[in-house]
């Protein structure tokens, strides 16, 4: 199930390299639960009929220039009047030194007020990139999780159908695995999905028979990949006889994660069968369908048309 995330401010300021210019006595424990961020020009001008003190509030040249018209009585009062907020921080752009009244209210109302030298867009850029990554809707998956030319491919089905160790013949061709067992997702788009191991476990694989292994130590840096998209998933699950499996590619199978709807390719595991090569296939497959042609419906076609033709095939 995904979870609502926060961030500590801290984390934030540290990242972006902020330059405090009054803490609040709860800074420590002060969290951002919103990647939106807000430029507040109507409110220092009294309008507040649509206003959210948790996102982050950003003063630039355009704020910055406004304030300097007014007198130090009035630019008193429109901080005085923002400041009564429970803003969760309040940041100021271009290195502007923030005024003698800003000051006086922050400390007043004890808000977090910090100074950052990047101009207005580059700072909003970079903090709302920061606040997605650490907001983003996130959930766990059963699985593991393997970089297949390019190609993030999440392996899903029981335990014990051989996930850990189709993944092990994988790395050992050259491919990077990024997380076995659990699978961090996070959704960092619309229609994109990231996925990533858990610190503690971050590049061990447990193989039944030997035990947990590093990956990274064994088989090199080049084998581990800390995290990457998740473009396909493919269900291993025992052959069951009787079964109609598909054999032309015609149905679309989907997976859904987070909303996110994903190609589902289900293999069938048999004594026999080579599965590192047909997950390769499975990959390339994917990333050929991506670039606009799916084999299958292309002999389809070519089919449809033959009959058409009167042709023999």
């Amino acid at each position: 199930m995904a979870s609502r995330r926060s961030v500590k401010l801290s984390t934030i300021v540290k990242e972006l390299g902020l330059t405090p210019a009054h803490l609040s006595k709860d800074y420590e424990s002060a969290v951002l639960t919103t990647a939106d961020v807000n430029r507040p020009a109507l409110q220092l001008t009294g309008f507040y009929n649509y206003f959210d003190p948790k996102r982050l509030q950003i003063i630039g040249n355009v704020e910055a220039t406004y304030l300097d018209t007014l007198s130090s009585e009035e630019r008193r009062e429109a901080y005085d009047r923002f400041m009564a907020y429970d803003i969760a921080a309040l940041v100021v752009c271009h290195g502007v030194k923030p005024s003698k009244e800003c000051l006086e209210m922050a400390a007043q109302y004890d808000r977090n007020l910090f100074v950052t030298d990047q101009d207005t867009s580059e700072f909003q850029a970079d903090v709302i990139r920061s606040l997605h990554n650490y907001l983003a809707p996130r959930t766990t998956v059963h699985g593991v999780l393997v970089e297949v030319y390019g190609e993030g491919v999440l392996l899903v089905g029981d335990s014990g159908i051989g996930k850990s160790e189709t993944a092990l013949e994988l790395i050992k061709r050259g491919h990077r695995l990024v997380a076995d067992d659990a699978v961090e997702v996070k959704q960092i788009g619309k229609d994109a999905l990231v996925g990533t191991a858990p610190e503690m476990i971050r590049y061990y694989m447990e193989l039944r028979g030997i035990g947990v292994i590093n990956v990274r130590h064994i088989y090199g840096v080049g084998a581990v990949k800390p995290e990457t998209s998740i473009d396909v998933v493919v269900r291993m699950e025992a052959w069951k006889e009787g079964k109609v499996y598909d054999r032309l590619g015609l149905t679309d199978e989907k997976e859904t994660i987070l909303g996110v709807e994903l190609p589902l390719v289900t293999i069938p595991v048999t004594p026999g069968r080579n599965l590192a090569v047909i997950l390769e296939l499975a990959a390339m497959n994917n990333r050929q369908k991506k670039m606009g042609f799916n084999a299958a419906e292309a002999l389809a076609a070519a089919h449809d048309q033959a009959i058409d033709n009167g042709g023999i095939f």
